[in-house]
Order: C-alpha cells, then sequence, then structure tokens
C-alpha cells in the first residue's frame, strides 16, 4: 500500500507518465505496419522441379528419390512428402521446430545442384513457407492491339516500376513474345552430309560478340572488337554452313521464319487472350498499402502523360485494399466497443465523474498497449488487431473493480485518501489474480506445432499486453484520479438494497442453508452440461475460417499432358461456368504447371446480391462439375491448394495391386459418406507410353548400331532452344526443329533410316508396345503410398472428419498395410489434440495462481468449478449461431478460461476477507454476493460490450472475429448468472461452517487505515 500512496502523492509524475504515454502511443501507432496476415518464416519448406514431358516413373527414379534420399540425411528434417507427376516432382519438407531457416539453405543448396547432376530438369523452385511475400498487386492491359500493348507493358510499366524502391519485381504475363524457328529438312541434310550438331555449331559461331585484343600503341589503348551478333531473319538465312564439299546457306537447308511464341501467352481475362497481365510484388520492408500508394502514384503519372493509346489500363486486385479494409473494420469494432463499454459503466455508476475515471483509462491502456506492440516490432494485421478488439472490454475490469471498491469506502465515510488506500488494498489480490490467471491461459498456446503455433502466440501476447497495460493503468491512473475528483451522489449515506439484491440474497440463502440443496444445484449444471455435449456434433468445425473480401482465388488442378487446343477448351467451360453465376464480375484464368490458376473477381458495394460465403460455394460447385466432362482432377481455394484436398486418406503397402484393391473396396464405401465429392485416386490416373522395343537381328544385318537408331529417332523430335537474337529491342530465342516431325506411330514407323542396304523403313529395325504408366506416385518419407483425395459440399469437416474416422476404424485391411488419415482431416485432428493438451495445462497453471493467493489447496477447485460449466453457454452459443468451431474460436475458449475465473475469484476473495473478519459461511456468502455483485455485472457487461461489435462483425475478418468473440461473449454470460448461484453452493458443501462474530466497526477500520500509513 505504500506504493499505492506514493502514487496518490505524486499525481504530478503519473500526469507526465501519461503524456509520455500518448506521445509514445500515438507515434507508434503511425509508424506500425499494416499487413494482413503477419510475414513470419515458417519451419517448412516447398520444392517444385520440372522436367519437360519426362515420365513420373523417370521422374520418380531420377529426380524425386535422390533428393529425397539426400535430404533425408539433413539433421533436423522432421519428414517429407512428395507427389511425382509426369515432367515434376513436388516435395514438401518439414523442419523441426526454430531450425527452417538455417536448413531451407541446405535444402535449398542441393535442389538447386540437381539441376546440373540431370539433364532433363528445365526449372527448380526452391521456397521457404511464409518467406518472401509473393505478388499482391494485380493489372491488365487491355482493349488495344497486343503488339502495342506489349510494347508499353515492357517499355512503360515495367521499368518505370521497378525503379519504385517499394516495388521487388514486375512480372509480365501475356505479352506477345516470338522465337525464330529453324526448321531442317532431313533429305538436305543428307545430301550434304550434315547432322544437327553441325548445323547448330555454325549457327552459334555466327551469332558471336567478343574482344579479341588490345591495340596497345594507339592513343587510348582501344579494344578490337568482333561483332557478328545476328540482328534480322536475313542475318539468319544467310548464315554459312560449312559441308564437305564447302560452303552452303542455311536457308538451303532449313525453313527459317520469325512465329510467335507459343507458350508465352497462358493467361485469359473472360475467356480471352488479347490482354497482358502485370503482377507486382513489394520489397520486404515496406507494407503492401505504401507498395499500393507508390504503384498507383506512378500509374497516375503514366495517365497524365498520355502514354496510355488505344488501350486501357485496370486494375484487378489490390491486396492493399483489403488489408485497409480489414484493420479498418476491427478499428471501427473496437471504437464502438469502447463506446458501448462507457455507456453501460454510466448506466451502472450513475457518476459522471467516475464514468470519466474509467473511460480514461481505455484510451490510456490501448495507447500503452500499441507502444509496446510497437516495441515487440509487431505490425498492425487481423490478429493483432483481433487481439485488441477482444481485450477492449477487459481493459475497463481492473479499473471498474478497483473505482468500486474505493467508491463503497468513501460511502462508509473515509476520508479520500483513507478511501482510496483501503479500496484498492481490499480488491488488490484479487485483481492482481484475475489478470494473471486471464495471461498464464496463454502460456501453453506455444505448444501448438506448425505454422499455426506461430500466429496463434503473436495473438496471445497482444492480449496479455492489453490486459498487463490495463492493470497498469488501474493501479496508476485511477487511485489518482478518484482521490482528486471522484465524488459522491449522496455523502455519507448507503443506499438501501434494491427489488434484485434482496431477491438474489434470498435465493442465495436458501441454498446455502441445507447441503442437499447445494448439491441439488451442482448436479442440475451437471446434467446440463452432459446435455449439451449432444449439440457439439450440430456445430460446424473447420480448421482456419475463410476471408471474405469480395474476390477469390481457385486452382484448378487438370491431368498431365494437355495441348495447348485442351487448355483453351477447358479455359473457355471455366469462363462460361463462372460466367453463369451472379455476383461474379470477371476472372482471369493463368497456368501454373499442372493447374491453372484463377482469379476471380465479385460484385462490391450496392450491386451485391449474395453472400460471398454462398458465392464462394456455388462457384467451387460449379466448377467441380467439370471434373464429368473435362480433364480436371479437382479444384480447391488456392490458399488449401498447398495442403490438398481437405479429406485425404493415405493407403500404405508394398504391392501396388493390393494397394489398387484395398483402395477400390475403400473409395465405394467413402462414396456413401454424405457430402464427399470429387474422389480421386492417384493410382488410377495414369497415361498410355508407347515402349520401343528392338530387333537386334534386323539391326546387326543392316550395319547399324542402337546408338544409331536411338540417335535418329531422338533427331527426328528434335526441338532445341540454343540462341538469342536481339531484333528491335526483343530477345528473340531461336529454336532449332526437326522438319516432319512424326505425329503419330505409323509416321514414326514410317521414317526411312540409310542403312549400308540403302534406305529403310524404321519398323524393320523396331515395334512398339503400347504399355500404361502411372501419372502420379506419392511418397512419405521415401516410402510409396497410394492417397484418396476427395472434397467436401454442404458439410463441415468436422462432421466429414468423424464419418471418416469411423470408416476407417471399420475397415479391415491385410497385414503390413494401413488406411490413415491425411491432409486437412488430419491436421484438424492434430489441433484438436494440441488444444486439448493447451487446455490441460492452463487449468493447472490457473490453478497454480490461485493457489498462491488464496494459500490453500482447495479454494483454488471451488473457483475452478466453474470452467465446465462455462463450456453450456460456448455449446449454446457456438450452436444457436452456427459459427465455426476452428482454431480462432478455440483461441476464444482458452482466453475464456482466464475470464470467467475473474468474477469468481472475486466473490471467493471477499467470502474470505468477510471470514477472517468474524462472519460464519453463510453470512459471508451472503454478503460477498451482494458486495460483489455489482462489480461482477459491469465488468461482464462491459466486456461484453466491447466484444459485441467483433461477434456482430462482417466483411474480410468477420469469420476471424465473430467466432471468437461469439465464445467469449456466451460462454461470459452463462458463466456469470451461474458463478453467482454455483460458486456459493460449491464453497458452502466444500467448507466448515463456524459461528458468526461480531463485525468490525467503524473505529476499527480507522484503526487499521492509521496503521497503513505509519
Amino acid at each position: 500500500m505504500n506504493v499505492i500512496k506514493f502514487i496518490v502523492q505524486r499525481k504530478i509524475l503519473i500526469g507526465l507518465l501519461l503524456v509520455l504515454v500518448v506521445m509514445l502511443g500515438s507515434y507508434s501507432i503511425f509508424k506500425l505496419d499494416k499487413e494482413m496476415i503477419p510475414t513470419v518464416k515458417m519451419d517448412g519448406a516447398y520444392i517444385e522441379i520440372s522436367a519437360g514431358q519426362m515420365s513420373a516413373i523417370e521422374v520418380e527414379r531420377l529426380i524425386t528419390t535422390p533428393i529425397e534420399q539426400k535430404i533425408q540425411g539433413i539433421d533436423g528434417v522432421e519428414g517429407i512428402s512428395s507427389t511425382t507427376n509426369i515432367g515434376s516432382s513436388v516435395l514438401q519438407i518439414i523442419f523441426d521446430q526454430g531450425k527452417g531457416e538455417e536448413l531451407f539453405k541446405e535444402v535449398e543448396a542441393i535442389v538447386i545442384s540437381m539441376k546440373s547432376e540431370v539433364s532433363g530438369i528445365t526449372n527448380v523452385v526452391a521456397e521457404q513457407y511464409g518467406g518472401s511475400p509473393g505478388y499482391e498487386f494485380f493489372m491488365d492491359v487491355s482493349g488495344g492491339d497486343m503488339d502495342q500493348m506489349t510494347k508499353f507493358a515492357k517499355n512503360v510499366i515495367e521499368p518505370k516500376l521497378e525503379e519504385l524502391p517499394e516495388v521487388r519485381d514486375v512480372q509480365l504475363t501475356g505479352i506477345l513474345e516470338h522465337e525464330l524457328i529453324i526448321q531442317l529438312n532431313h533429305d538436305q541434310l543428307q545430301k550434304y552430309g550434315l547432322n544437327p550438331a553441325q548445323v547448330i555449331g555454325d549457327i552459334q559461331q555466327a551469332n558471336r560478340e567478343s574482344t579479341l585484343g588490345e591495340l596497345s600503341s594507339d592513343k587510348d589503348s582501344p579494344s578490337l572488337r568482333w561483332n557478328t551478333k545476328l540482328t534480322n531473319i536475313d542475318d539468319v538465312k544467310n548464315i554459312k554452313i560449312h559441308t564437305q564439299t564447302g560452303s552452303i546457306l542455311l536457308e538451303e537447308i532449313a525453313n527459317v521464319s520469325l512465329q510467335p511464341l507459343e507458350n508465352s501467352s497462358y493467361v485469359w481475362k473472360n475467356g480471352t487472350k488479347d490482354f497482358i497481365l502485370i503482377q507486382i510484388g513489394r520489397t520486404s520492408d515496406v507494407s503492401q498499402i505504401e507498395m499500393a500508394n507508390a504503384v498507383r502514384e506512378e500509374i497516375k503519372k503514366i495517365r497524365n502523360e498520355n502514354q496510355l493509346k488505344g488501350f486501357e489500363l485496370n486494375e484487378v486486385v489490390a491486396q492493399a485494399d483489403y488489408v485497409e479494409e480489414a484493420i479498418d473494420g476491427i478499428k471501427s469494432n473496437i471504437l464502438i466497443g469502447g463506446v458501448i463499454a462507457i455507456i453501460i459503466l454510466l448506466l451502472f455508476l450513475r457518476n459522471l465523474q467516475a464514468t470519466f475515471i474509467i473511460g480514461l483509462s481505455i484510451p490510456a491502456s490501448v495507447l500503452l498497449t500499441f507502444a509496446t506492440i510497437w516495441l515487440f516490432d509487431y505490425s498492425l494485421n487481423i490478429l493483432t488487431m483481433i487481439g485488441l478488439g477482444l481485450g477492449i472490454g477487459m481493459m475497463v475490469d481492473s479499473s471498474i473493480v478497483i473505482l468500486e471498491s474505493i467508491y463503497k469506502k468513501k460511502e462508509q465515510g473515509l476520508t479520500k485518501l483513507d478511501a482510496v488506500l483501503v479500496g484498492t488494498k481490499e480488491v488488490a489480490s484479487a485483481v492482481i489474480s484475475s489478470m494473471l490467471t486471464t495471461i498464464v491461459v496463454f502460456l501453453p498456446i506455444g505448444l501448438i506445432g506448425g505454422d499455426m503455433g506461430q500466429y496463434m502466440i503473436m495473438l496471445s501476447v497482444v492480449v496479455a499486453i492489453t490486459l498487463i497495460s490495463s492493470v497498469i493503468v488501474a493501479f496508476t491512473l485511477i487511485p489518482s484520479l478518484a482521490e482528486k475528483f471522484m465524488k459522491l451522489r449522496k455523502p455519507n449515506k448507503v443506499s438501501k438494497e434494491g427489488m434484485f439484491l434482496k431477491a438474489y440474497s434470498k435465493i442465495i440463502s436458501w441454498v446455502i442453508m441445507k447441503k442437499r440443496r447445494c448439491v441439488a444445484v451442482i448436479m442440475s449444471f451437471l446434467i446440463m452440461l452432459v446435455g449439451s455435449g449432444f449439440l457439439v456434433s450440430k456445430i460446424p468445425m473447420t480448421i482456419m475460417p475463410d476471408m471474405f473480401n469480395r474476390y477469390t482465388e481457385l486452382m484448378v488442378n487438370t491431368e498431365p499432358g494437355l495441348s495447348v487446343e485442351d487448355k483453351e477448351k477447358l479455359v473457355q467451360s471455366i469462363n462460361n461456368k463462372l460466367q453463369g453465376i451472379q455476383d461474379v464480375k470477371s476472372n482471369y484464368v493463368m497456368e501454373n504447371g499442372g493447374a491453372l490458376y484463377s482469379i476471380i473477381n465479385m460484385t462490391t458495394g450496392d450491386e451485391i446480391i449474395k453472400e460471398q460465403k454462398v458465392v464462394n460455394e456455388e462457384i467451387l460447385k460449379s466448377l467441380r462439375s467439370l471434373q464429368e466432362t473435362e480433364p480436371v482432377i479437382s479444384v480447391q481455394t488456392a490458399m488449401n491448394a498447398g495442403r490438398g484436398l481437405p479429406v485425404q486418406v493415405n493407403i500404405k503397402g508394398k504391392d501396388f495391386n493390393e494397394l489398387q484393391t484395398i483402395s477400390e473396396d475403400f473409395i465405394q464405401k467413402l462414396q456413401e459418406i454424405d457430402g464427399i465429392v470429387g474422389i480421386s485416386n492417384s493410382i488410377q490416373r495414369t497415361s498410355e507410353e508407347q515402349l520401343i522395343v528392338l530387333k537386334p537381328n534386323a539391326i546387326e544385318e543392316a550395319g547399324l548400331t542402337e546408338i544409331q537408331l536411338k540417335q535418329f529417332i531422338e533427331q527426328s523430335f528434335l526441338e532445341i532452344p540454343f540462341e538469342f537474337m536481339s531484333m528491335n529491342g526483343e530477345d528473340i530465342p531461336i529454336n532449332i526443329k526437326s522438319g516432319g516431325k512424326p505425329g503419330t506411330k505409323s509416321e514414326l514407323l514410317d521414317l526411312n533410316i540409310p542403312t549400308i542396304n540403302g534406305e529403310e523403313k524404321l519398323s524393320q529395325f523396331i515395334e512398339l508396345l503400347t504399355v500404361s504408366a502411372p501419372n502420379n506416385i506419392s511418397h512419405i518419407d521415401g516410402e510409396r503410398y497410394i492417397s484418396i483425395s476427395a472434397d467436401i459440399e454442404e458439410r463441415d469437416l468436422g462432421a466429414v472428419n468423424r464419418d471418416v474416422q469411423k470408416l476407417i476404424e471399420d475397415f479391415n485391411t491385410p497385414a503390413d498395410y494401413t488406411v490413415s488419415l491425411a491432409g486437412d482431416l488430419e491436421q484438424q485432428q492434430e489441433l484438436m489434440n494440441d488444444m486439448i493438451m493447451i487446455f490441460a495445462i492452463a487449468l493447472f497453471l490457473v490453478y497454480l495462481v490461485m493457489a498462491v493467493q488464496f494459500n490453500h489447496l482447495g479454494h483454488p477447485l471451488i473457483v475452478m468449478s466453474i470452467i465446465p460449466i462455462t463450456i453450456i453457454g460456448v455449446i449454446l452459443g457456438l450452436f444457436i449461431t452456427q459459427m465455426e468451431l476452428s482454431i480462432m474460436s478455440g483461441m476464444g475458449i482458452v482466453m475464456l478460461i482466464g475470464i470467467v475465473l475473474n468474477n469468481a475469484i472475486l466473490l471467493i476473495d471477499r467470502t474470505n476477507q468477510l471470514r477472517k473478519e468474524g462472519d460464519s459461511v453463510e453470512i459471508a456468502l451472503i454478503e460477498a454476493g451482494k458486495n460483489r455483485i455489482r462489480p461482477i455485472f459491469m465488468t461482464t457487461l462491459t466486456t461484453v460490450g466491447g466484444m459485441l461489435p467483433l461477434a456482430l462483425a462482417s466483411g474480410t475478418s468477420g469469420n476471424y472475429q465473430a467466432p471468437m468473440a461469439t465464445a467469449i461473449i456466451s460462454g461470459l454470460m452463462f458463466a456469470t448468472i451461474i458463478t453467482l448461484v454455483l460458486i456459493p453452493a460449491v464453497y458452502r458443501l466444500f467448507t466448515i461452517s463456524q459461528k458468526s462474530n461480531r463485525r468490525k466497526n467503524k473505529a476499527q477500520i480507522n484503526a487499521e487505515v492509521a496503521a497503513m500509513k505509519q
């Protein structure tokens, strides 16, 4: 109490510190970065290796297995999963916690070295999860001539935007590019005794620029340059090719032509390719909003310079807008919540001075929180703002309890200073204990493994900072202001008990006078708890909620080996489906490896007809129907694409044929589960290959060798990009191709090959055997398995999870074969187990804090008896509102553990104080209830009022805020009402009664005050 006395007597110091907090808090608000989701480096990596049209089995043998073996040798690699397809290998690696950044460098080095070891690898991508941001600002150039738009994009947009310090890079997709095709004539090659390698060598020698030496004796010692660089198509046609009889021109043995690059425009807008997509990425040290502002300012300058002639430049998606919308929405909710909390205070206190004093603690606590967040180097994002929003209602709890206690002491006739000291001392222990119990529940959050844990820790830290800030303000600002400014409505008069208080006293008196009544009350609540358990299966469940920002990103996974025509047809089908959905405004589709990545914009503002959740479901359902008629494997949101489809089951075993049989039986039973759609089996997807079978006797008789045959066939399919030439400011690739490339089996077998006996058909020396090869080979830690995947419609993940788990439990498999969950189902199961463990540890930590406070092993158990009953309120709240039970609402339940105990602590703490003063158990319980009922209702209603806007939130971040706030509000409201009845019943049942002694009088209280001042 000496500290409180010092604070009250040093009001100038408190005032100056408040000014400092205002300055630091205001400064930090402007300095904090703004982003949707915080960028964190995660303990995982993603690798994608492209290998042309190499078969899946060859990719597995040459690329996937060797890489897996090397990575498994790295200490700290927790697990590897891979998917091998035709021409590609995708690996996902999980590292030990905290070692992600360090181990990723080793993995990246292994992958890069693999490119030089395997000639068939064309491209390698290695990324750490949560690493550098992708592209977050999209524009398009459309409505004009493709040649003009390409020049504008390459010569104006790309260089000007990349000059901006906020922009990392600009990617142009769909620009008109050309290639120089040199199509060799085989007959002419044979006539001159040439082979393709000789022709390529002469072309490379002709396209050279180099420094040959230096004329050192001349002035300035000029260097001697050789320059025969190719600059136009005639230069290429006139390249001299050396033969045994002399030189000939290239055009004599090849057809030379300049053509549009085939694969340069795999991007579509509303089904058409006549546009250019611009993707802009930011540097790591700027926010999305800063980059967007810089880009828009530069675009404004370009428009003012009248460089847009005959075409349009449109924004497609700017992530910054959704960031601002989400954060501004949460800001508004926080402000509304603060106003609601103050109104509730005014209604309860009916005292402007007291309301002003407590109301002042809200901005003081908020600014102190912002300053601390800035010092922690956090950003303003959905998680930190939700943490602040959840804390806004609880910010005044400590202040309310302290001010209420001071106010009562003033009503009892104590002087201003005495009322502050005695009132603060009376509740100090309960306030500190309440704060600690709320904070310690977050300590086990760090046990949540993987990527999700990092986000949840950040949310927990912000809530803890908010509560600590509010307690600091409560113990400094509130006593100082209360001593100086707070006045009584009716000095020295104690108000009479109202009807509500009298009724409550009668109920509690009736309950605690007989132990059997206490037992009846406890049993009735336990029955309610058991009954509420039957509602859990009726609550929708997911891992992380969706984010609604009036656009969505989808990944349409296609069958491998699609031709250009197949892709065009599929994109048109996608566009037709999307055009038939209300609220879909535009769509962009671009090729992304073995999938089509799509950005779908929706109507906004007054044009909105349906909620985004409904539109999302319609889009997915519509596009998934293409699986029946088009080469589509699956359709899913881009956010979920890295994890695969929500329902994944892995079947492991040695024999592929047995695995196939097991998978077919399992799929039949899986199809019977309601809500399962789009089932696919990784081993079912096969492609046809033609295996070359040699005829050794015929080859030997013709004087040929196997190597000569192989080279002849390779040259028939020759297509090699090998040089670049600069023409009109464009770097044009030079490709050499075989003339008359065979397109069918018969065309290949009818090719003429020179032998010692003259030309003969290739069919004399080989035959083709048709075989089926798997398109998809999956590994987990190097072991093959079959993956059965499916999507869900019109049911939540939790409900499907329960049915799939039951199917797995009842499904019989042969020995040495296993069926197990994977994907979202496995992750949901792991998260549920993590949350149960976190819940148990949080309960123990709460018990530890209260056992220390009460110095009693039994009283904490009495307080904690309210926790199971609180779950009834949570279940009812989520069931009635049909909010999803996700990691966010789970966090709300963990947070609720600490919050609901505050009221019980206040009640028990006051009861113990009264018993120490000589009251019997029964009288102490009744009196404690009457003393604490007002602060209990005030703190509860201000907390609920502060969180109410979050629970009702919609828009971008509504799905993140609402479930958590709903869980807390419903649980807290129910628990508050129950606390006032259940806690006295439990306390009375497990506490020995004692006779009432004479209460302390006013003289004794004054004597205690005098002792404290000494």
